[in-house]
């Protein structure tokens, strides 16, 4: 398991990491890979893009709901480490009341916008920009970053996900401490055949019902 990340260079780290992969891949191996990673960004754009126009009246919706459920700003940002170790705002829909506190207090709103992941959805954004990806790793903070150790860098070398494994591993309640194993585990064998079934997996468990059914707990 991924230790502290002591001695490395966050500013360029994705350099060393690049030429040590390209070393270890044969020329036809790594050919493939850059063509893949192409197509990736290419599928990002399209899908990121079309829906964003296809979902722009529940985006509109949602976001008035918000604003008239509690009023506030309609969107909270996240500062999160991208690709190159670039720091990005990460959006999403604002799902706590907008009044500051320690403990924010999750709307009834925020609820089902969590649950239903409904709240990522202005990520595509993000992802239409080239901050993040359709799939990929988490979206992590500078300092949650120092625990993927040596796979910081490989983290760095590619764009945080929309969705990933740690979301289609029951969407997203496993573990911290899971959560980065899934993601190097991700980065480890990644390929493209891959994020189609992820992305397969995620659309899968975001129909199911429920996902979108009221908390019943206390």
């Amino acid at each position: 398991m991924a230790g502290k990340n002591q001695g490395i260079d966050l500013s360029e780290p994705w350099r060393d990491f690049a030429k040590v992969r390209g070393e270890r891949r044969p020329s036809n191996s790594s050919r493939s890979h850059r063509i893949s990673r192409i197509l990736k960004r290419a599928l990002d754009i399209i899908v990121a893009a079309s829906l964003l126009f296809l979902l722009a009246p529940l985006l509109l919706s949602v976001a008035i709901i918000v604003t008239l459920s509690e009023g506030g700003p309609v969107f909270n940002c996240h500062i999160r480490v991208g690709y190159k170790g670039r720091e990005f705002n990460c959006l999403e829909f604002r799902t706590v009341r907008a009044d500051a506190t320690p403990n924010p207090h999750v709307t009834v709103v925020g609820d089902i916008l969590r649950r239903s992941s409904l709240d990522k959805l202005p990520q595509l954004i993000n992802v239409l920009f080239g901050r993040m990806s359709l799939v990929g790793p988490r979206a992590v903070t500078r300092e949650e970053l120092q625990r993927y150790g040596e796979h910081a860098y490989a983290y760095m070398s590619v764009r945080p996900g929309l969705t990933g494994l740690w979301q289609t591993a029951g969407l997203g309640e496993t573990s911290h401490r899971n959560n980065i194993s899934l993601d190097i585990e991700y980065l480890s064998n990644w390929t493209l055949v891959w994020d189609f079934v992820i992305m397969a997996k995620t659309i899968t468990a975001l129909l199911s019902r429920h996902a979108l059914l009221p908390r019943l707990d206390s």
